[in-house]
């Protein structure tokens, strides 16, 4: 059995999957379709992403302005600190954020709708970060959201200053982003 609960932002849910544990190992369902529509997330799927990082990294705030994505994410190995922004214009929750731990210990997922800004900061050694998305990638409608923009104020886990690429580094503040 699948628990999913809303979050600050509603749109946003934490899904628990069931775990069943013996002595040589565990089962959970990660995905089933009949399982989140009946939940109100009806999503298809087009696209698998596999990334690695190491402690300190912050990939993102990433989102696509012409091909929007919805994303099913979780970690698999380590422990990253996962947030989402609400980039809708017209929603009651426009510019507020929602940030979770996913780890390979509490086996939850996030599920991202589209018109969300999206990222997260690597705690453990190393993670591995999975995610479904709702559309393929299109580099050229790909936008970046300043990390630490103060306008939206992510009280991101302490730990020094993140690694970061120079996109990341230079993204937009949310009054400048398309």
């Amino acid at each position: 059995m699948l628990k999913i609960a809303p979050t600050e932002i509603p749109d946003v849910k934490l899904l628990e999957p069931a775990t069943f544990s013996d002595d040589r190992g565990f089962l959970l369902e990660t995905w089933s379709a009949r399982t989140l529509a009946r939940a109100g997330i009806d999503a298809a799927f087009v696209q698998d992403n596999h990334s690695h990082s190491k402690r300190g990294v912050l990939r993102g705030l990433h989102y696509q302005i012409c091909h929007p994505q919805g994303k099913l994410v979780r970690v698999v190995t380590g422990e990253v600190f996962d947030v989402s922004v609400d980039l809708r214009r017209h929603s009651p929750t426009f510019g507020r954020w929602v940030g979770v731990t996913l780890s390979e210990d509490n086996r939850r997922m996030l599920w991202i709708p589209p018109g969300f800004a999206h990222g997260f900061l690597v705690l453990s050694p190393g993670a591995d970060f999975l995610y479904k998305a709702t559309d393929y990638y299109h580099p050229e409608c790909e936008r970046t959201l300043l990390w630490n923009d103060p306008a939206i104020g992510i009280e991101w886990p302490a730990g020094g200053p993140p690694l970061l690429s120079t996109r990341d580094a230079h993204g937009a503040r949310l009054a400048d982003a398309d």
